[in-house]
């Protein structure tokens, strides 16, 4: 480790001064002029321009467009040439083992803090026809053990708050996510965005550290559990719980269900929780929602999570939230081996005069553990609560 530091650059012209890294996967090497038609696909692919600050390209001349990649390219060629500029690498899918072969894939860079014991971070950019064939996390892989090996303490990773394909590479890579960052990244749509933020240490595994949870789908008695969806604004229809009976962000309102689903899939994707709709199995209309969670950490084989429901008012009278609630909670305890989440125990937290809430719990196997007088209510106010427990 550490044999090169970041000041010690190799001596000699772009495009020989970049080293090439590779695994029998995909190969890091110095872009070329013949990379630069790829580089324009970005400029004018949706997802690209969604999520980084690519030159935006539709609608443009190509000629105009294949100027701005050269100008790309002369900047890759200045940071090799800085002791501390940004490394560059353009990403090659190697063929082999029945798979095709991608002279360009995409891009990574790395940069380096500005003095020797500063964090690097890491941004990458996926070409189109790259996508879902795990080249991004191999050149994530390759370009990490560099870095660490260069003199980086750590390696950071930001992104947009949402752009979960990013995420995922960088999940998959053995990043932990810290925080959400307000107004910290350019955004080209709302000018600022907020922004997740992970890292990684030398001699981490570079595999994911936790879950990323993919609820299962149940279906049962004319009823379905099943991921959430981005059209499942019905389950936005407003609702008539009492403020002390469930927590106001808990039920979305059409105003801020986009926010609702994005946190929803933001703990699925750091193992927190699994969300479902509750729908119908006959016309899959959303009816409400369940989930099994934990408040920090992750859920864990032979741990405790919190069991959660709620329903839409129009749905209520057929048995919806009680069939869910056990449904779930079948699920979650069932052991690893046959397809649930292997918990020892579930929990759940009521109202003591929430009676609709009690009778599902009850239906679904719960039994009370105990009883609090002045229990801290979600809206803020005293009083008292029953809690609950199933065994696995």
């Amino acid at each position: 480790m550490n044999e090169h530091p970041a000041d010690e650059v190799p001596h000699g012209p772009f495009p020989g001064i970049v080293p090439v890294l590779e695994d029998g996967r995909v190969r890091l090497r110095a872009m070329t002029p013949a990379d630069l038609p790829f580089v324009v696909d970005q400029y004018t692919d949706p997802e690209s321009l969604r999520w980084t600050t690519v030159p935006d390209a539709r609608g443009r001349d190509r000629a105009v467009a294949l100027a701005a990649a050269r100008s790309f390219l002369d900047h890759q060629a200045a940071g090799w040439a800085e002791p501390r500029g940004t490394r560059h690498w353009a990403i090659e899918v190697l063929a082999g083992a029945g798979r095709e072969g991608l002279p360009f894939a995409g891009i990574i860079d790395l940069r380096p803090g500005d003095k020797t014991g500063q964090a690097w971070e890491t941004g990458f950019s996926l070409h189109p026809q790259a996508r879902g064939r795990g080249a991004m996390s191999a050149a994530v892989r390759l370009a990490a053990a560099w870095a660490f090996d260069h003199g980086a303490p750590s390696l950071y990773w930001y992104a947009a708050r949402g752009n979960f394909a990013s995420w995922r590479v960088a999940h998959a890579c053995g990043f932990t996510q810290h925080a959400t960052l307000p107004r910290f990244t350019a955004d080209r749509v709302h000018g600022t965005s907020d922004a997740w933020v992970a890292s990684l240490l030398p001699g981490q595994p570079m595999t994911a550290r936790q879950p990323w949870v993919v609820p299962p789908v149940v279906e049962a008695d004319g009823l379905r559990l099943r991921p959430l969806r981005d059209d499942d604004t019905a389950i936005a229809e407003p609702h008539d719980h009492p403020p002390h009976h469930l927590p106001a962000r808990a039920v979305p309102t059409p105003e801020t269900f986009d926010d609702w689903l994005l946190r929803r899939r933001e703990s699925m994707s750091i193992g927190r929780g699994s969300n479902w709709c509750i729908a119908d199995a006959d016309s899959d209309e959303p009816l409400g929602e369940a989930l099994v969670f934990v408040r920090d950490g992750g859920l864990a084989e032979g741990g405790t999570a919190e069991l959660g429901y709620s329903v839409r008012p129009s749905a209520r009278g057929r048995g919806v939230a009680a069939w869910a609630a056990r449904a779930a909670a079948d699920l979650a305890l069932r052991p690893v081996g046959e397809g649930g989440f292997g918990l020892r125990r579930l929990v759940a937290e009521t109202a003591a005069d929430n009676a609709a809430s009690n009778r599902v719990l009850e239906r679904a196997g719960f039994t009370p553990w105990g009883r609090e007088e002045a229990a801290d209510a979600p809206d803020g106010s005293v009083g008292p609560a029953i809690h609950w427990e199933r065994l696995a």
